[in-house]
């Protein structure tokens, strides 16, 4: 009818839908900084954001952050380190990495690097960066927050093992590989309590929320970068499926 106001159409923004990538240390500065590694990586998530996918990558500290404990805690032999001091020290290594992957992915990357999840995360880029946040809390609990903020269903920990096992391999012989295993299950594998000299596939704080939340948490060798592609495709993988 002529003279009649049309409705407003508003146009709506498609949620993104964020899968949590923990990138660790080991990967990023086994000793040296790993150029190999992070061609490949740079390369397979340009690719899956350019058929749509999105990611928060958190990156771990590392050898740079062993490097700069044990000096501080060489140079302080007789006063001795105080656990804060070394957790801002390996705090801050996340953090210069986490630069260093943000610079990697420019150009899809949200400007600004998350070190405090006590804030909500806004989702306006196909990658966010996070780091360390603050003393007493790992790099897993800070990707489950993370998770949580995203609504991200799917979390994945690159490390440097290639499955969870039913106990420690190099000290166990008739230690078994887990393919896949519910949380209740996986939390009676590991410690109650987190420390930062821990070694434990996924820390036990950090593995209590993932439960909460109904997350899946994927634990794999980021080293075999074509295992994380398959797992991306929805093709057989190797690791371990925690959910």
């Amino acid at each position: 009818m002529e003279g009649a106001v049309k409705p407003c159409m508003r146009l709506t923004r498609k949620k993104r839908d964020y899968i949590v990538v923990s990138v660790g240390g080991s990967l990023i500065v086994p000793k040296d900084i790993d150029l190999p590694f992070l061609h490949r990586f740079r390369a397979l998530l340009k690719k899956k954001i350019q058929s749509g996918s999105s990611f928060f990558i958190i990156a771990g500290g590392g050898k740079l952050a062993r490097n700069y404990q044990e000096a501080a805690k060489e140079v302080r032999a007789e006063e001795g380190l105080e656990r804060e001091d070394a957790d801002w020290l390996g705090i801050h290594s996340t953090r210069l990495n986490a630069h260093l992957l943000r610079t990697l992915f420019k150009e899809d990357a949200q400007s600004k690097i998350v070190k405090n999840y006590d804030r909500k995360i806004s989702p306006r880029a196909s990658v966010i960066i996070g780091a360390g946040w603050k003393p007493g809390w790992s790099t897993d609990y800070d990707a489950v927050i993370a998770a949580k903020h995203l609504g991200a269903k799917k979390l994945v920990n690159l490390s440097n093992i290639d499955y969870v096992y039913t106990a420690d391999p190099r000290k166990d012989p008739t230690a078994t590989k887990i393919e896949k295993i519910g949380w209740a299950e996986f939390r009676k594998l590991i410690p109650e309590e987190w420390d930062p000299g821990l070694s434990s596939p996924f820390d036990p704080v950090a593995a209590k929320e993932a439960e909460a939340l109904g997350l899946e948490v994927v634990i794999m060798n980021g080293a075999k970068l074509e295992e994380f592609e398959n797992y991306l495709e929805g093709r057989p993988f190797i690791g371990t499926v925690i959910s």
